[in-house]
């Protein structure tokens, strides 16, 4: 478990809405915040031996960040993530997986994938 002093960024979560039509046959499901929104986390670069560990058996990209923070209900691998480093840049991931720390929904481990803009 992470120490709660680790946790230094404030993250945004966000989930797939409500389906839209776009009147081309198809629909969209623009972003809604999760309720409650925001959850401070401690992000830091996966490595090798982490995502054997977390994600063993998926395929996983180079741009891959592990995210700990308590555990939301919601929070699936549909949820988008977005924080503002410490320079100020800001970032945003897909999760692409979700580990519930000995199933007990006290933490939650999360591997997402940085989006590149």
């Amino acid at each position: 478990m992470v120490s709660r002093g680790a946790r230094r960024h404030l993250v945004s979560l966000s989930g797939p809405g409500p389906k839209v039509f776009d009147g081309d046959g198809g629909y969209t499901e623009p972003p809604v915040s999760l309720s409650p929104a925001t959850r401070f986390a401690e992000i830091k670069p996966a490595t090798a031996r982490d995502l054997e560990r977390v994600a063993a058996g998926t395929v996983m990209s180079t741009n891959t960040v592990l995210v700990s923070m308590d555990f939301h209900p919601s929070v699936n691998t549909k949820t988008m993530l977005a924080w503002t480093d410490q320079a100020g840049i800001a970032h945003s991931a897909a999760v692409t997986g979700v580990h519930n720390t000995e199933m007990r929904c006290v933490e939650l481990i999360l591997v997402a994938v940085e989006v590149v803009q």
